[in-house]
């Protein structure tokens, strides 16, 4: 599978088997979660067969079941850290539907267990992102339509509609997709995002998926 078949066929998943993760799933995950810690300057972190995080009535309010594994989203306190951790954490997502795992991105029904990750002082737990073997594979959520999240000027370059069209599938807080790209001159390309607590994070998720789906062509960011 593909990064951007993974991207197409990605739906976010609440409900789990009680299928553990394989080590070789393990292994593979940890590695790719070591090279995204190098580049992102994170402290992602794998949380196995650890169900106490999604046992409370909070997590039923938000319909989760079967969670016993998620990776906590952590990182050194910095003014881009939720970009870094959106843009990371989706990767690690991407790669999990391409292993035949399914996820889903958590802001607020969850609960911190104690000794189960590790957060360091000056660091922060922004969110976690509940992996495993799904009851099914999840459904498509609705998304708007280019013109609602874009902006150019005369033509769009057929590089530039691939990028947003990947990036209206990416998974957003509330499904709200409170991003806009506009592109410039010089293929340059502004991302913005709007109003929101995890609206950073989500311009993370967005971010990578235009790059996906905008290559092999080069652009810029602003």
């Amino acid at each position: 599978m593909t990064l951007l078949e993974a991207i197409a066929q990605r739906h976010s998943v609440r409900r789990y088997t009680d299928r553990p993760l394989t080590a070789n799933q393990i292994d593979h995950l940890n590695a790719l979660i070591d090279t995204c810690n190098q580049e992102g300057h994170l402290h992602l972190q794998l949380v196995t067969d650890e169900p106490r995080a999604f046992s409370s009535w909070m997590v039923h309010y938000g319909a989760f079941s079967g969670v016993r594994n998620y990776i906590a989203l952590v990182g050194p306190k910095a003014d881009d850290l939720d970009e870094r951790i959106g843009y990371y954490g989706e990767r690690l997502v991407l790669e999990a539907q391409r292993m035949g795992l399914h996820t889903c991105w958590v802001a607020l029904t969850y609960r911190k267990v104690a000794n189960a990750f590790t957060v360091n002082p000056g660091e922060r737990l922004r969110s976690v992102i509940t992996i495993g073997q799904g009851v099914d594979g999840g459904h498509g959520h609705k998304v708007k339509t280019i013109d609602k999240v874009a902006r150019w000027q005369g033509t769009m370059p057929q590089w530039f509609r691939q990028g947003v069209e990947a990036a209206l599938l990416a998974p957003t807080a509330i499904n709200q997709q409170k991003f806009r790209f506009t592109l410039h001159d010089g293929d340059v390309v502004e991302a913005t995002h709007g109003l929101g607590p995890y609206a950073a994070i989500d311009l993370g998720i967005v971010k990578l998926h235009f790059e996906l789906g905008a290559a092999p062509h080069p652009f810029t960011w602003q």
